[in-house]
C-alpha cells in the first residue's frame, strides 16, 4: 500500500518529466508521444524505480512494521490494541489505517481474532457526532446522520471532514479515544471472526457487550480532551 502512494506519484511526475523532454521533437514524432514514448519509456522507468529503489525501501517498512506488531504478545497485547485503534484513526482511512487494518485482515487467518476487533473498534469514532452531539457545533450535527452510518459500517473516513476542520485538536483526542478503545477490547479479550461490517457483526464478536463498552468509552474520552 505504502510502495503504490509512492509509484502513484512517481508514475504522475515520470510524465511530465518525459513531456518536457519531448517537447522539441520533430512534430511528426511528437504524434507518437502519447501512444509510444509516454507508455512504453514510463512503464519501463517506473518498473525501474519500483524494482531497485521502491520496493526495497517501502518492503524493508512494510516487513518492520509487521513484525513490530506480531511480536507483541502476551502482556503487550493491551498496547497493541492501543497502538492498532489509534493506527486506525490517525489519518482515517489512509496508509496508517490501512496498515493496521491489513494486520488485522491477516491475524484473522493466523487465528488471532482478538486484533481484528481491536482494529474494528478504533475505527468506528465516527460515531461520537450522534451520541455527544452537544459538543458539535450546528453544520456538523446537521452532517452526524451520515457519519453515523459511515461509523456504524466501520467506515472511518466519515471523520474526514470534523478532523479537516480542526486537525491539531480532532485527530490527537481520536488517536487517544481509538487506542484506549482498542485496549479495552484486548483487555476484555473480545474477539471477532469477520473483516469488515463494523456494528452489523456484533452478533459474531466474542464478548459484545463488553466491546460495545469499550467502543462507548472511547468515544467519551475522545470528545473529553480539551482544545
Amino acid at each position: 500500500f505504502l510502495g503504490a502512494l509512492v509509484a502513484g506519484f512517481a508514475a504522475g511526475y515520470i510524465i511530465l518529466g518525459l513531456k518536457k523532454l519531448c517537447v522539441k521533437l520533430p512534430e511528426t514524432i511528437e504524434k507518437l508521444t502519447p501512444v509510444l514514448i509516454y507508455p512504453v519509456a514510463g512503464i519501463l522507468i517506473i518498473g525501474l524505480l519500483m524494482q531497485f529503489i521502491v520496493e526495497p525501501v517501502m518492503g524493508g517498512i512494510n516487513t518492520g512494521l509487521n513484525s513490530a506488531l506480531t511480536g507483541m504478545s502476551g502482556t503487550s497485547k493491551i498496547a497493541l490494541g492501543f497502538i492498532l485503534g489509534g493506527m486506525m484513526a490517525v489519518d482515517m482511512g489512509g496508509p496508517f489505517n490501512k496498515a493496521a487494518y491489513v494486520f488485522g485482515t491477516a491475524s484473522i487467518i493466523a487465528g488471532n481474532y482478538d486484533i481484528m476487533a481491536a482494529v474494528m473498534i478504533g475505527g468506528m469514532i465516527a460515531l461520537a457526532t450522534m451520541l455527544f452531539p452537544n459538543k458539535f457545533t450546528k453544520q456538523e450535527r446537521e452532517a452526524g446522520p451520515t457519519n453515523f452510518i459511515m461509523g456504524l459500517a466501520f467506515i472511518t473516513e466519515g471523520a474526514i471532514p470534523y478532523a479537516a476542520s480542526d486537525p491539531l485538536h480532532v485527530i490527537p483526542a481520536c488517536v487517544i479515544g481509538s487506542g484506549i478503545a482498542g485496549a479495552m477490547s484486548m483487555a476484555f479479550k473480545c474477539t471477532l471472526m469477520a473483516p469488515h461490517g463494523g456494528i452489523f457483526v456484533v452478533p459474531v464478536i466474542g464478548n459484545p457487550w463488553m466491546y460495545l463498552i469499550a467502543l462507548v468509552v472511547g468515544m467519551a474520552v475522545s470528545l473529553s480532551i480539551p482544545k
